[in-house]
Formats: structure tokens, C-alpha cells, sequence
């Protein structure tokens, strides 16, 4: 088991009130939400554990780690915390005589999960190209 990139004080310092039921269950979903992001970030080619350590930039880089696995364990708190008869809506649409009915639900299954822009934050969504050469090489081979 690798490390657990935050705490629940951490959730606490942004000024999010938690039950104590919901302290352990972030701190269950803490250790997760750091796993995930691990496996993420190896599936991509790269090492969390290692960019922490960099003399550099490393100090820097735990905070950024820091902040996306309590965003993402908040996300999932959020959908946890909603009545147990009905999920969060974050939109809602509804129409006339014909009458339909549209709703979006903020995290219908209640995971966790991270945001694309949370993980190019954190420099795990490098665009890559590539080529082929198609007629053979330059050099006439």
C-alpha cells in the first residue's frame, strides 16, 4: 500500500463541516482516491511518489497531488451525502403540455474520480504524436 496523499483535516482546512460519519468514511475514501491517482498517473508512464521527492519542484507537486484527491473525494462525499431517496441534481429541465422531464445528476454513482483538467494540472495528460513513414526512410532504403 502506497502513500495516502491527504487527511481528513485537510478536507476540514477548506471549510467543509463533516460528520463523524463522514470522517471516516473520507478517510476511507482519502486512501482510495490516492490509489486511484497512483494507478492513474503509472497507466500514463509516470511515477507520483517520485515527482513528490524531486528536491525542486517537489513541495510543490505533493500540494497540487494534494489538492486533487480532496477535490475528488468531496465530489464523491457530495454524492454520498444526498438524501438516500433522491441524488444530487445539478440541473434540472422540465417542459409544457407535451410535458418531458430532464435531470443531470452530480455524480449518479457515487465514485470517485478525477477531472481532466485536475490530472493536466498535475502533468499526467502529456499530448503524444507520433508518425509513420509510410514510403520508407529519406535516406532512400
Amino acid at each position: 500500500m502506497g502513500a495516502v496523499y491527504a487527511t481528513v483535516s485537510d478536507i476540514l482546512a477548506m471549510g467543509i463541516t463533516l460528520t463523524a460519519a463522514q470522517q471516516d468514511t473520507a478517510a476511507v475514501l482519502l486512501e482510495q482516491g490516492s490509489a486511484k491517482l497512483r494507478l492513474e498517473a503509472t497507466d500514463r508512464g509516470y511515477d507520483i511518489d517520485a515527482l513528490i521527492a524531486e528536491p525542486v519542484r517537489g513541495e510543490d507537486y505533493a500540494l497540487a497531488v494534494k489538492s486533487v484527491v480532496v477535490s475528488s473525494v468531496i465530489r464523491a462525499l457530495s454524492a454520498l451525502s444526498a438524501p438516500a431517496n433522491s441524488a444530487a441534481v445539478s440541473q434540472e429541465s422540465q417542459s409544457g403540455l407535451g410535458y418531458s422531464a430532464s435531470w443531470t445528476y452530480v455524480n449518479a454513482g457515487q465514485s470517485l474520480y478525477f477531472l481532466n483538467n485536475e490530472l493536466k494540472e498535475l502533468g499526467l495528460t502529456d499530448q503524444r504524436y507520433g508518425a509513420m513513414e509510410v514510403y520508407g526512410n529519406a535516406s532512400g532504403n
